[in-house]
């Protein structure tokens, strides 16, 4: 039995893979860690990697968990890696992160009030259910604010332009976080916003076992 890696987005647990149809395969779920102070993204995903422990691996990674998967691959032979709602090199980080990024914003205005950016947020990801909201927010009440601080950083900095030779990326067309414009899906999905994992898993689950049976 093949074994599929799963990392959530940014400050995301396993709950964002619960409406995913992956019968099959053995499914491990790599949690984030604690980084260390001024911890270089290649640290940290060397250390992420330690929990992958089977060979040519399938990663599968949800934003900023894709941008991780792509960083492990780069010192972990893999089968393939597919990312959802995601990108594949700074090339198609949006502008404004672009900005952000630039202007040092996410420095001056660290997301320490989740009450002042939830209204924002929800519209972005593309949440409106309560129950997508309550799952959101529980995301963000767990996530520990260094972890936070570091990932937003290292996710509008990051600098990549390689790619893993098989590397799969399933998008949305409506997707606010990671504009359709700005990047080169292999799978687009109609509608799909920046949460479509769970509220479009049906389309996400036929590109999936497409992407599997490759």
């Amino acid at each position: 039995m093949k074994t599929i890696y799963c990392i959530s987005g940014l400050g995301a647990d396993e709950r964002t893979f619960s409406n995913l149809n992956l019968e099959g395969y053995k499914i491990v779920f790599i949690p984030w860690l604690t980084p260390f102070p001024q911890e270089p993204l290649t640290a940290y995903a060397t250390r992420m990697s330690r929990s992958i422990t089977t060979e040519n691996p399938i990663l599968l990674g949800l934003s900023f968990g894709g941008m991780m998967c792509i960083e492990i691959a780069k010192m972990v032979a893999v089968e393939k890696v597919i990312l959802i709602s995601s990108i594949k090199s700074s090339k198609e980080l949006p502008l404004w992160l672009k900005l952000v990024a630039g202007l040092r914003l996410n420095k001056f205005f660290p997301m320490r009030s989740f009450k002042m950016i939830e209204p924002i947020q929800r519209r972005i990801i593309g949440i409106s259910t309560p129950d997508e909201i309550a799952l959101v927010r529980s995301f963000r009440k767990n996530a520990p604010q260094v972890y936070m601080d570091w990932a937003i950083n290292e996710a509008i900095k990051w600098r990549n332009n390689w790619q893993p030779a098989s590397v799969f990326h399933i998008h949305g067309d409506a997707d606010r976080v990671f504009p359709i414009k700005y990047v080169s899906p292999t799978y687009i999905i109609k509608n799909g916003g920046h949460f479509m994992i769970m509220n479009k898993s049906t389309e996400v689950n036929a590109a999936l076992k497409e992407i599997l049976s490759i």
